[in-house]
């Protein structure tokens, strides 16, 4: 079986993105091309099957020859409403997903997170990145989840909760921590995609 035999990717592009003014942020040029491409440039290599999470500009988004699904939670709930979008169109064991504004993410994310799972029978298995200085910073929204959650997450969202972290705790999860910190560089305001911009275009 390869790393990515039973694997369908998300990909989130479904918030308000509201320190970028509001603006969709998958749409947003970087690198000359829309953030939602450079995401599922790197994802294809690592699925079976790529769906979008987003919840406007769906025509747009369609283009990219994916299937484009909405929040079935209102009020822009959050990435854990993208996941339970995912996991009601997940027609594979596990979902992996990516959010759209870390364009340069690790290309071996889904084989290094899907051995993780199998190896300790986890239920969830998220990202974490060492800085230089050897600190752990979780990156949730990095995630392989086997199909088998979409109860408790349904269950977990009715009761009105919407932190990760908290919906973790619920389940046996494992993390992989992948030691270059720079790959889950994500672009939350213009600054911080021009500042992207920069390092990339100077490390060429």
């Amino acid at each position: 079986m390869t790393a990515h035999a039973e694997i369908t990717g998300l990909i989130l592009a479904g918030g308000r993105a509201q320190r970028m003014g509001g603006i969709d942020k998958g749409l947003v040029p970087f690198m000359g091309k829309p953030l939602i491409e450079h995401a599922v440039t790197r994802l294809t290599p690592q699925v079976t099957t790529i769906l979008i999470n987003a919840n406007r500009n769906h025509a747009h988004y369609a283009q990219y020859g994916h299937a484009v699904i909405a929040d079935h939670h209102p009020d822009f709930a959050g990435p854990l409403a993208g996941f339970a979008a995912g996991l009601e169109h997940c027609n594979t064991e596990y979902l992996l997903s990516v959010p759209c504004d870390s364009p340069v993410f690790p290309l071996n994310l889904s084989e290094q997170m899907l051995e993780v799972m199998i190896n300790t029978q986890s239920d969830v298995v998220y990202a974490s990145s060492a800085d230089p200085s050897g600190v752990i910073w979780t990156q949730p929204v990095f995630c392989l989840m086997r199909r088998g959650v979409k109860k408790s997450l349904q269950d977990f969202l009715g009761h009105e909760g919407r932190k990760i972290d908290r919906w973790f705790e619920t389940l046996p999860s494992s993390t992989v921590i992948f030691s270059n910190a720079a790959a889950f560089a994500n672009t939350n305001t213009p600054e911080e995609l021009r500042a992207l911009e920069q390092a990339l275009q100077g490390s060429n």
